[in-house]
């Protein structure tokens, strides 16, 4: 299955900048028994753990995240960059390559011991993951893993997220 999904993702050599090689999910999402295939395989996993959220961050993590919530039969939180939300809301600041962000969420919107899934379309180099993380530990929530389509391995990520468990669908060096 992973066979059918690799072809839909397009590479872009140099894109942002020189010496980067971007993967392009947009094909993907375009077809839609690829994008199908794909919102099954981030959900196959987490069937039967008594997911309760989906936690998604600003804006691929919106699309994957939404997909898998259904899936999961399990509602959906947002996490957004600063000042697009309305209510209250606690925040997290996090190291980028060069410079920092920040993402927010609503403080309500997961309840003590909620059992959270945080999805994306990557995992790079951890910094939007561990935020996300960090925001539903804060509010009180338990992260029962992480799903990503793509893993950029070779970034090793996986290292900032102090051994949760991660589920990558596909994974490159």
């Amino acid at each position: 299955m992973i066979d059918t999904l690799k072809p839909l993702i397009r590479e872009i050599p140099d894109f942002p900048k020189k010496g980067i090689l971007f993967r392009d999910i947009t094909p993907l999402l375009a077809n839609p028994s690829g994008i199908a295939l794909a919102v099954e395989l981030l959900a196959n996993p987490f069937r039967g753990k008594n997911i309760d959220l989906v936690v998604g961050a600003e804006s691929r993590g919106f699309i994957f995240g939404t997909a898998v919530a259904c899936c999961l039969s399990a509602g959906f939180v947002l996490v957004r960059k600063p000042g697009k939300l309305p209510h209250k809301k606690v925040s997290m600041t996090y190291d980028l390559e060069y410079g920092t962000d920040t993402l927010e969420m609503h403080e309500d919107s997961i309840l003590k011991d909620q059992r959270v899934l945080i999805v994306d379309d990557l995992l790079a180099t951890g910094g939007t993951m561990k935020a996300c993380s960090d925001l539903v530990e804060r509010v009180g929530g338990k992260v029962v893993g992480l799903a990503v389509l793509i893993e950029l391995a070779g970034l090793k990520g996986r290292e900032k997220l102090n051994g949760q468990a991660v589920h990558s669908v596909l994974k490159y060096e």
